[in-house]
């Protein structure tokens, strides 16, 4: 099964080796036929600690890192 892969911005950098990444995902509404935004916020492993607040990041799904985290940094986007 191929891994899922977000494109996100960092919202929170302040936890060591941990970055917060907030996705968001447009969609159509099924009822009202408008077009809807909906985030989410996932916590994503950054061993090294390079990603800050505001850059935006590829996120891809991995084994569990912690109770939290499911989620690992790939590289930044421009």
């Amino acid at each position: 099964m191929p891994k899922r892969i977000l494109q996100g911005t960092v919202v929170s950098d302040k936890n060591d080796q941990t970055v917060t990444v907030l996705v968001e995902r447009r969609f159509t509404h099924p009822v009202m036929k408008k077009t809807v935004r909906m985030t989410k916020k996932y916590r994503a492993h950054d061993p090294e600690n390079t990603f800050k607040t505001g850059d935006t990041v590829r996120i891809e799904e991995c084994a569990p890192v912690s109770k939290s985290k499911r989620w690992a940094v790939v590289t930044a986007t421009a």
